[in-house]
């Protein structure tokens, strides 16, 4: 199997995902969607390890900005490119508290905790199920969002932030 082919992963189960490459080549699920929440999860595979057989900082990272993505977007209004104003990453924080190692299955929870205008604050929870059946909580993250102009859709030239 070429390492762009994950076995098992289904169509999209959000609209914002259907042109992310990155979430289907990780093998996200979705979990549960709600006003400004999300969960999603994923089997960490051996190709998302580092050189110490612990799950890559940027996997871990990667896979909280997606469940970030998530909570930020509502559900409906099609896909990323489609959508009049779309909600991105203005800043993001990790901690990162205990490794995570290929075969275990993580679960990220994304809560948004404070708004006002354009821009929010969600606070993401990365936990890890081993196989063993133990468990931990793997990261922190916190996210910093902006709605903004969809870029897809502003016009050549025209610069996004003198939109509204």
């Amino acid at each position: 199997m070429a390492d762009t082919e994950v076995p098992g992963v289904a169509s999209p189960a959000h609209p914002l995902l259907v042109d992310d490459a990155a979430s289907a080549w990780m093998g996200i699920d979705v979990l549960d969607i709600g006003p400004g929440t999300a969960r999603i999860s994923m089997l960490l595979r051996p190709q998302m390890v580092n050189g110490f057989g612990i799950g890559h900082g940027g996997m871990v990272f990667a896979f909280a900005d997606t469940a970030f993505a998530l909570a930020c977007n509502p559900e409906g209004g099609g896909p990323a490119r489609e959508r009049e104003h779309i909600t991105v990453a203005a800043g993001a924080d990790v901690t990162f508290l205990a490794p995570a190692r290929a075969g275990d299955r993580l679960t990220a929870s994304a809560d948004h905790r404070a708004g006002n205008g354009r821009s929010g604050v969600y606070d993401v929870e990365v936990r890890s199920e081993r196989p063993d059946g133990t468990a931990a909580v793997v990261a922190l993250f916190r996210g910093r969002s902006r709605t903004i102009p969809n870029p897809a859709r502003t016009p050549s030239g025209a610069s996004i932030e003198s939109r509204p």
